[in-house]
């Protein structure tokens, strides 16, 4: 029997990096963030040494396993194995989705892209959804590729797994964003960052709730 893919819930996806993170808490920011409503939660650190996040992770699995949300983990399968997280995201120059895919047969997997042959390439090798970005200006990530409200449009009509979009999104742009098609709106400063992480995500989430009644989506 072929193992079931899962596949993340839509709304509001929440990226922990501990860069912008600062002093504060990775777990009390998760919990804060599931409680305004956040839907998915990955955890991204590109500088620490796998053996010091796994602790991390583990605390963050055990927040949103209690929460019932899933927790997705930045680039690193064998960290996602180890701290049993629900899925792991990767980008284009990580381990190839459809690997990934064996090595993780019934996870979340996600993949970043950036035109339509890449969001295609990803699902056809079992990708769980597809991010989109960056969409606008961000200070989260130097290396990104630039992408457009039209990119993203162009994407959702492609593929028929989830698309996340990503990069720069705030309460100024999210409107455009869930228009262009996002299922999922994935955003790092615009929550962790925020003096208040719970309202920033309610406040969110109440953009997405919003648009859904507006459009009869659910």
């Amino acid at each position: 029997m072929k193992d079931r893919i899962a596949s993340p819930p839509r709304g509001l996806y929440i990226i922990i990096d501990p860069d912008v993170a600062g002093d504060r808490p990775e777990h009390e920011i998760a919990r804060q963030a599931i409680e305004g409503g956040a839907r998915l939660v990955q955890w991204r650190d590109k500088l620490c040494e796998k053996g010091l996040q796994l602790p991390v992770a583990r605390r963050l699995k055990e927040i949103c396993a209690a929460a019932g949300v899933p927790l997705i983990i930045n680039d690193h399968v064998d960290l996602a194995l180890a701290a049993e997280a629900d899925g792991v995201h990767v980008g284009q120059k990580d381990l190839p989705v459809s690997i990934v895919r064996r090595l993780m047969a019934g996870a979340i997997i996600g993949c970043s892209t950036n035109n339509v042959e890449e969001a295609l390439r990803a699902q056809a090798d079992g990708a769980s959804y597809v991010s989109v970005g960056r969409l606008f200006p961000t200070d989260s990530k130097a290396d990104t590729r630039p992408a457009t409200l039209e990119t993203l449009r162009a994407i959702k009509e492609a593929v028929h797994i989830p698309v996340a979009a990503i990069g720069g999104i705030s309460e100024d742009n999210i409107d455009a964003v869930l228009a262009a098609g996002a299922d999922l709106v994935a955003v790092i400063g615009a929550v962790v960052a925020a003096p208040d992480v719970r309202e920033a995500a309610r406040r969110l989430v109440q953009r997405i709730n919003e648009h859904q009644q507006q459009t009869g989506q659910r």
